[in-house]
């Protein structure tokens, strides 16, 4: 199995536990929680932002030293509602106590600048689409670049439908050269509907010092340390991925693979 292929440990409580060290690069981490009504989690960030994202489920937030009263909207998140996700600075606490069972992405990286503690969703996060004919897909964008609300953390997630392609045409973002293009470490944390579903994610550069890919399955998370990334999913399935990039710039910009850019120049016309 690919050392970028990281399965789910158990069926409850923490399934993943990735921080910037296991995963072998320097900015991101990334943990998920499947949680029961009334198991209260807290942790404390140290030198870490964090985005705390309610993928399923209500829960009592507190962080900070602030209640942010009882969020969450979905209990599943194939429903594509717009997510309610919290804001945790560096060098304080937070606390979940679940109302319902929950699905708790912890989204962490690097901290050089202190923002306050705030709720970033649903407000300020609408559906939108992407792409023409299948390789449409549909983002709610949570915390990109357009949002100051983060030193280091990019966070956004995508729906595919059914027989669909995603994060394509094929790009990379793994060279700090702002403006033409920033490095990015990202996780995608993965889930089908039905759950019994799968999809395919390639990793890849282009002098082919790496490629694998993958057949990915309900939670399974992906390491993109560098290379171009697409995802498919097959007909009869949907997927949905969350997103966490960060690097030493907290900026979005990549390039599609060589060969494959003349679809992205097609479709904007």
């Amino acid at each position: 199995m690919s050392k970028l292929l990281k399965k789910p440990q158990g069926s409850s409580g923490k399934i993943h536990d990735i921080s910037a060290k296991s995963a072998g690069w320097g900015y991101v981490g990334f943990s998920l929680y499947l949680l029961e009504r009334g198991q209260n989690i807290s942790q404390e960030t140290l030198d870490q932002e964090v985005i705390l994202v309610l993928v399923e489920g209500h829960a009592e937030v507190t962080a900070d030293g602030k209640n942010f009263g009882i969020l969450g909207d979905r209990l599943d998140v194939f429903e594509k509602s717009p997510p309610h996700c919290v804001y945790v600075p560096s060098e304080t606490d937070w606390l979940i106590n679940p109302t319902t069972n929950c699905t708790l992405a912890v989204c962490s990286a690097p901290c050089s600048k202190k923002y306050e503690a705030s709720q970033l969703g649903p407000n300020g996060i609408k559906l939108t689409a992407r792409g023409k004919g299948t390789n449409t897909r549909y983002i709610n964008n949570i915390a990109m670049e357009d949002r100051d609300v983060a030193s280091s953390l990019l966070v956004t997630e995508v729906f595919t439908p059914t027989g669909h392609w995603s994060s394509y045409p094929p790009h990379r973002h793994d060279e700090d050269d702002f403006p033409n293009m920033t490095y990015l470490e990202e996780t995608y944390y993965h889930r089908l509907n039905p759950s019994t579903g799968y999809g395919h994610q390639r990793v890849f550069t282009e002098d082919g010092s790496l490629d694998e890919t993958m057949t990915v399955e309900n939670h399974d998370v992906v390491l993109v340390p560098k290379g171009h990334h697409p995802c498919a999913v097959p007909y009869g399935y949907e997927m949905y991925y969350l997103n966490v990039m960060a690097g030493p710039l907290r900026k979005w910009r990549f390039k599609n693979h060589p060969a494959h850019n003349w679809i992205a120049e097609r479709d904007s016309n």
